[in-house]
């Protein structure tokens, strides 16, 4: 199996949202690197990334509802990505 690209994740903008976010994505991903622009903050991991809902609300201490609260933080992102009201799932694009 070929990658066509072998870093996923999101781009997210920066804030205390964003921060909470990564902070579950890194619980889930021993691998990820985030790249902070000032602005916003570029998530990557290789092959595949999760957020997990429950992680986000732990750190935020606040109900956190996907897609909808991540739609408002996430400026792009790159492979392509599932979600549900659970998690949302960044894999990378298989040629």
């Amino acid at each position: 199996m070929s990658f066509v690209r072998h870093h996923v994740g999101p781009v997210l903008e920066a804030g205390d949202v964003a921060h909470a976010v990564i902070a579950a994505i890194r619980d889930r991903n021993p691998e990820v690197q985030v790249l902070d622009r000032g602005a916003y903050l570029r998530v990557t991991s290789p092959h595949r990334c999760r957020l997990d809902r429950h992680l986000v609300e732990r750190v935020l201490g606040r109900a956190f509802r996907l897609p909808s609260d991540l739609e408002l933080v996430m400026l792009a992102f790159s492979g392509s990505l599932r979600v549900n009201r659970d998690e949302a799932v960044w894999e990378a694009t298989r040629r």
